[in-house]
């Protein structure tokens, strides 16, 4: 029967380190969330300019522009 509590404690403690931790999550990556790619310079074709990336490069999307 004690082996039924020490393991109930061992339980207890290994939950309670893993509510510690936190969930990093890494850099979100917009241009690529647009099917984009990040280039230096400006876009050229079949690329159109799609906005910026968070390193400051521009973002380009291949395809046409829909007004």
């Amino acid at each position: 029967m004690r082996i039924l509590y020490l393991l109930l404690v061992v339980l207890f403690v290994m939950l309670q380190a893993a509510a510690g931790q936190r969930y990093i999550p890494g850099r979100f990556n917009s241009c690529a969330a647009r099917n984009g790619i990040c280039i230096p310079g400006i876009c050229r074709r079949p690329f159109y300019w799609a906005g910026r990336c968070s390193n400051g490069l521009t973002c380009c999307k291949r395809g046409w522009r829909r007004g």
